[in-house]
Parts: C-alpha cells; sequence; structure tokens
C-alpha cells in the first residue's frame, strides 16, 4: 500500500505552475457489495456479475466485480483526497478524455488513486457573474492497494473557478 500523498495550493491560478507534476495517492478505500447493489439500482444494470454473489462465485472472476462505471464514479472523490485548493469559488468536473477498465475489482478489495497534473490552462469566466479559473486535467490511476497494479484509467477534466 502507498502511503498517503496530497498537493495543497491557495488558488486554482497555483495549479499552473504543476502540470507535470504528481499530485499524490489517496487514501485507501473499499467499495462494498451494498454499494454494488445500489449502483445497480440506480443505473439499471443488474447484470449478474455485478450483483449475483452466488452465481458469481463459479463465474469468470470467482466474484462478483463492481461496475466499471461505479469505480470510474470515485475518480473525483479520490482526487478530492489528493488536491485540495484552498480558495475558490466553484468546481466542475468538465469531463473525461480516456477512461480503460484495466482489471476487474471485486468488492471489498482495497483501491487508492495516485494522480498527475497533465494540463492547467486559464478559462475565462463561465457567464455573467462568474469568475476566471483554470481548467486543469488530471491523469488518475485508480489501483489495488496491496498490489498497485491498475483497475481503473482516467484522464478527468476539471474546472475551478476564482
Amino acid at each position: 500500500m502507498r502511503a498517503t500523498r496530497r498537493t495543497t495550493v491557495d488558488t486554482p491560478d497555483d495549479l499552473l505552475a504543476l502540470v507535470g507534476a504528481e499530485l499524490g495517492v489517496s487514501a485507501p478505500q473499499v467499495v462494498t457489495q451494498q454499494q454494488v447493489d445500489q449502483f445497480a439500482d440506480v443505473t439499471g444494470d443488474h447484470q449478474w456479475i455485478h450483483v449475483d454473489v452466488a452465481r458469481a462465485r463459479s463465474g469468470p472472476f470467482g466474484s462478483t466485480v463492481v461496475h466499471g462505471f461505479l469505480t470510474l464514479a470515485l475518480v473525483p472523490r479520490l482526487l478530492a483526497d489528493i488536491l485540495e485548493v484552498r480558495t475558490f469559488s466553484m468546481g466542475v468536473n468538465y469531463g473525461l478524455d480516456r477512461v480503460r477498465f484495466v482489471r476487474p475489482l471485486p468488492p471489498g478489495v482495497e483501491i487508492q488513486g495516485t494522480a498527475t497534473l497533465v494540463s492547467a490552462t486559464p478559462i475565462a469566466p463561465a457567464g455573467k457573474g462568474s469568475a476566471a479559473g483554470v481548467q486543469a486535467k488530471a491523469s488518475i490511476v485508480v489501483e489495488f492497494a496491496e498490489t498497485s497494479q491498475p483497475c481503473c484509467v482516467a484522464e478527468i477534466l476539471f474546472r475551478y473557478h476564482a
């Protein structure tokens, strides 16, 4: 398991100087079968490999597996554990550039996120009454905490408005 490490900056503009830097490592987290079942209910994806614990034992993965999109949904949470911007008026998840589900994630296994800042550019105000800010892209690797092997790799775009 990697030691947790966090980058803290005062303002969105401080991100401009961190391009190329590894931002840190999140605290370990576990996705439970209950969360998988709840995600299945919300999305309507009740594929047996996710929700049928008994059948999944004899399936291709030996257990149920977390939905790839549930793993992806954890990326902003992992990033928030890794990067703190102290002063901003609004933060927005802006999108994704690349996502790969590299290995199946069984429920109950600890994961950690690692992040590297790929780019950061100033942006104009989003609209009337909003502030200028910074759009950034981070490469996030969601990995098995015990082995540091990736289960999901994503490039997330986010904006902080000053």
